[in-house]
């Protein structure tokens, strides 16, 4: 099963943390977590605290003990298929979250969530078109449902952005299946 996760961070610099990580299946089952600091973390952005409105003392109060965090992150992910929408900052707070709790940094991988909806309408269209127009009418239902969804922009918080991206995944589906209805009343 797929699922899409996203995680929020206490800056963008080169010492900087994951504070809160989210994640929802296909299915729509989700979880996610505020991460209490690993006692080695310590790089805080202002700027970056404003955007996700979390601050460092709701993370003391109510944040998961980051390596908890990490040991459910991987019960819960690691049989699945992962994506998230910036897999490189996403994959980045990952590594920082798993080698704090002393898991391997590899221990699970991040997909471009890009490639899920390729993948998936590729999947509902593939009889429909010839294989050397598919790639494009795949890429037409992607820019489609990516403006669909840029009506509700990104909410800056780990879980609700995870839902985004499964909510872009989906109308992904919806517009390769309509597609597909439509091509199949034409023959």
């Amino acid at each position: 099963m797929r699922a899409f996760l996203d995680f929020e961070a206490s800056s963008l610099g080169k010492k900087g943390f994951p504070i809160e990580v989210g994640w929802v299946f296909e299915d729509g089952r989700a979880e996610s977590f505020l991460i209490k600091p690993a006692p080695e973390w310590s790089d805080w952005d202002a700027e970056a605290e404003a955007v996700h409105g979390i601050s460092r003392a709701m993370l003391d109060a109510r944040g998961s003990p980051h390596d908890l965090v990490a040991h459910r992150m991987l019960e819960a992910l690691s049989r699945h298929v992962v994506y998230a929408s910036a897999p490189s900052w996403d994959g980045k707070w990952l590594s920082a979250l798993l080698r704090a709790a002393g898991l391997p940094r590899h221990a699970m991988r991040l997909r471009d969530t890009e490639e899920a909806q390729f993948e998936l309408a590729a999947e509902v269209l593939g009889s429909a078109f010839p294989a050397e127009a598919l790639r494009g009418v795949v890429a037409e239902i992607m820019e489609t449902a990516r403006s669909n969804c840029d009506r509700h922009p990104a909410a800056h918080r780990a879980l609700a952005d995870a839902e985004r991206e499964r909510q872009m995944w989906l109308e992904v589906r919806r517009l390769a299946e309509n597609m597909k209805a439509v091509r199949a009343d034409i023959a």
